[in-house]
């Protein structure tokens, strides 16, 4: 469409402009079209004419065609003039803008210049820059290599000046080693050269530089000297300890552990001077705890109060000594021998300090054994726990400690066996088991585990102990003489006395163990005990005498038991038992001695119908002498049965207990009589003469006031 253009534009700018002013006649140019028939037209085959017509009857063009009855030739030669003449005006209109398309052609051109030149100057800018981009690869390559150089440098360098470092001798280690005190100077030097001296044995490197041909003889030197002067300063400190009067503790914790690190530097540096510095100071203590412990022991010797012997027994009569009975110091209650009393608060005193023999012997006052035996274990688990602890944190091993106190065990398990053997407190030996069991706890809670064997045989050795010294107990029971131990008193009977504090004893100090096989051995000593006391009463000659004396054993048995604790359990409610059924009969004698025919009336006669038996039927003549004599007297016999009562029973309340029992009994019996006389024929005569049962009350409510 270009080319039309330009060839229209071409002749001259003059002819343009006349151009535009004439419009162009394309009618004229053309001419008219006409449209010739084909002579074939007739051939044309009209077959599916009428279908095509079927489908296009919907057309508007063909409907108004088909309606109008239009020539179809003369239809299509009006269409293609209408074809021609839209044709023609379309060229018409080219025609009209070709200056335009001219312009724009002219503008395209100039672009397409434009173009062609930037596209020129960028590919000049590209190839530059791929240039640059190699200069700058290139650059990065170098500067890579460069980093990678200088990395490796500063590893080399800090390797060599670690090198270095490490395998040089300044002089002034040199002459802190060599000249200087063992201070905390010298330590950090000699920690240094520890280093060192690591550094050459270490490194396989090292072995094969150079460098240390020179360095190794110095080195080795060094470590001679230090060796040599660390052993001789610690050997020093070591002797101090060997001095009287030496606060071993203070001098450990305060000088010694300040320079621990010499004992480090001799275990890896000098094996055999390390070894001759453990040896050292392994018997350096062992004979120092060793002398403190014996020095203890013999000063809380002289403190000691006997508390038992072996005639000291529940069973033995207190009259009998034995020819060889060893001296000692008298006691104030000698039930003190099977009564706890103030001995258990031992046991609440379990962490106090230690006694200091001296201050306790100045104040002139002796303790029993169980005491002593605390103090000695407390300052032994103190003593331990210090060692342990300094072992582990001086020398770096716990096996130090058994060694050292090999000689300590050994002077305290002597002492020990001289002395448990000729032990017969048995409830110093149950106390001094109680002791071991909460000191075993305190080194638990210590998390200090040195002890646990120690502690385990010393119990172990205390129970057997207990089980003989109880046996004896036992035995005592089991063989008494009863000649020799009766006495001619309804009182509580000394030997019951010390079996229920000693029971009450064993019970309480038993409750926090819980010790089973224990509960057993205090049923047979109940058992043994019971026997006795009934041997004991078939002494007395009468049977009322013989129940006022059960009665009075079981009553203060009851009461030691429950003033020791709520522990007394099946033995207690055993005796409880036994008392019961022993006032009942009390109570059935007392009766008797008193209103005996009334009481045989009653129990004989007067639960029967009176009329039941009309061979012998109870008569007023038979009732009237128990109602009169019963009426004449009760009160004073009330009175006799008071008397009878206090004198009898040593335990007053349990005297008035039994006294309201009686009386209670007595009303009973009174009212079943009274019953009984209601139901005899006449027997309203003796009405008279009855006891109003409100006197009766009257008189037990004084006597419960008294109570």
């Amino acid at each position: 469409m270009a080319d039309v253009a330009g060839a229209t534009a071409s002749p001259s700018m003059g002819e343009t402009n006349d151009a535009q002013k004439n419009v162009f006649d394309l009618g004229a140019f053309v001419g008219d079209l006409t449209l010739e028939e084909d002579p074939s037209s007739d051939d044309i085959s009209l077959e599916g004419l009428e279908q095509e017509l079927e489908e296009c009857k919907n057309n508007d063009v063909v409907a108004n065609i088909l309606s109008k009855g239009t020539k179809l030739r003369d239809y299509t030669k009006g269409v293609e003039n209408d074809l021609r003449k839209v044709e023609l005006d379309s060229i018409q209109d080219y025609i009209r803008e070709s200056d335009n398309l001219v312009s724009l052609h002219d503008q395209i051109r100039d672009c397409d210049s434009i173009l062609s030149q930037m596209e020129t100057l960028l590919s000049g800018f590209q190839a530059e820059i791929g240039s640059i981009s190699s200069d700058i690869k290139i650059l990065q390559e170098k500067s890579m290599d460069m980093s990678l150089r200088l990395k490796n440098r500063k590893v080399a360098e800090s390797k060599l000046a670690k090198f270095v470092e490490d395998i040089i001798v300044p002089p002034r280690m040199v002459d802190v080693l060599v000249d200087g005190e063992v201070n905390e100077e010298y330590m950090r030097t000699l920690e240094i050269l520890s280093k060192k001296l690591k550094f050459v044995e270490l490194d396989p490197m090292v072995k094969a530089s150079k460098a240390l041909k020179d360095v190794q003889p110095e080195l080795e030197k060094l470590r001679q000297k230090a060796v040599s002067k660390v052993f001789d300063f610690i050997v020093q400190k070591l002797y101090a300890l060997r001095k009287p009067k030496t606060n071993i503790q203070i001098l450990q914790q305060n000088v010694l552990l300040k320079y621990k690190y010499v004992v480090t530097f001799l275990k890896e540096h000098g094996k055999e001077i390390y070894n001759e510095v453990r040896a050292a100071y392994i018997d350096t203590m062992n004979k120092v705890l060793s002398a403190h412990f014996r020095a203890y022991i013999q000063a809380l010797e002289k403190l000691q109060l006997d508390i038992a012997t072996y005639n000291d027994l529940i069973g033995v009569e207190t009259r009998s000594s034995g020819l060889f009975t060893r001296a000692r110091e008298p006691l104030k209650n000698r039930s003190a021998v099977f009564a706890l009393g103030d001995r258990i608060n031992i046991l609440k005193e379990i962490d106090e300090p230690a006694l200091i023999p001296h201050i306790a012997e100045a104040s002139s006052i002796k303790y029993p054994y169980e005491l002593l035996f605390r103090s000695l274990q407390k300052l032994l688990m103190d003593t331990a726990t210090s060692e342990y602890n300094f072992c582990d944190d001086f020398f770096g091993e716990e096996s130090i400690f058994y060694e050292i106190f090999s000689g300590p065990f050994g002077v305290i398990d002597e002492h020990f066996n001289s002395v448990l053997p000729n032990c017969y407190d048995a409830i110093g030996l149950m106390l001094m088991i109680q002791i071991i069991h909460k000191h075993q706890l305190i080194m638990s809670r210590r998390r200090i585990p040195c002890l646990d064997s120690y502690l385990d045989k010393v119990t172990i050795s205390l129970w057997p102990r207990f089980k003989l010294v109880f046996d004896m107990h036992l035995n005592s029971l089991r063989n008494a003489n009863v000649r020799t131990l009766w006495e001619d008193d309804v009182h509580p009977h000394y030997v019951m006395r010390r079996y229920a504090e000693f029971t009450a004893s064993l019970i309480h100090l038993n409750a926090e163990c819980g010790d089973g096989q224990l509960d057993l051995n205090l049923e047979r000593l109940r058992m043994a005990v019971d026997d006795l006391l009934i041997k004991l009463a078939k002494n007395f000659p009468k049977p009322k005498l013989q129940t006022v004396f059960l009665i009075n054993n079981y009553d203060m048995t009851i009461t030691v038991l429950k003033e020791a604790g709520p522990e007394g359990g099946k033995i207690q409610m055993h005796f409880e038992e036994l008392l019961k059924s022993n006032t009942t009969i009390f109570v059935e004698e007392l009766l008797q001695e008193h209103f005996n025919d009334l009481i045989k009336f009653v129990k004989s006669k007067a639960s029967e119908d009176p009329t039941s038996t009309p061979d012998k039927p109870i008569t007023v003549a038979e009732v009237e002498p128990l109602v009169k004599d019963f009426a004449s007297r009760w009160k004073a016999a009330i009175e006799l049965m008071h008397k009878d009562v206090i004198t009898s029973f040593s335990n007053f309340l349990c005297g008035m207990e039994i006294l309201r029992a009686a009386l209670t009994q007595l009303l009973l019996y009174y009212t079943r009589l009274s019953d009984c006389i209601k139901r005899i024929v006449g027997g309203s005569a003796l009405n008279k003469d009855l006891v109003s049962i409100s006197s009766i009350m009257y008189e037990i409510r004084k006597y419960s006031r008294t109570f």
